[in-house]
């Protein structure tokens, strides 16, 4: 059973920082590319971050280039979403999504709350 598992989410003011995670499991972490998505109330879900499964490639959304930053540690089964100067913009529930071809598989998702 494929379980992805996010963490670190939380409330913060404008300017801070957080680091979320996503712990995978039950599948061949390494051979995914892994997403960060992310839904805000009565917006559809936009595409965060990406980064490839071959070379650790990154593309981000225009909304947080050079804010926020796609990592991953193939050894811990584990993406990582590292996110500064964040802006009320950003609130949302960021959800963490594995995907190989065809299919992927999805995370439950963490709050992100960010007061001005």
């Amino acid at each position: 059973q494929v379980q992805l598992v996010e963490s670190g989410g939380g409330l913060v003011q404008a300017g801070d920082s957080l680091r979320l995670s996503c712990v995978g499991s039950g599948l061949a972490f390494s051979n995914y590319a892994m997403n960060w998505y992310r839904q805000a109330p009565g917006k559809e879900r936009e595409l965060v971050a990406h980064i490839t499964s071959a070379d650790s490639s990154t593309n981000y959304a225009d909304s947080v280039k050079g804010r926020f930053t796609i990592s991953r540690d193939n050894a811990k089964n584990t993406v990582y979403l590292q996110m500064n100067n964040l802006k009320p913009e950003d609130t949302a529930v960021y959800v963490c999504n594995a995907k190989r071809f065809w299919y992927g598989y999805w995370g439950q998702g963490t709050q992100v709350t960010v007061s001005s």
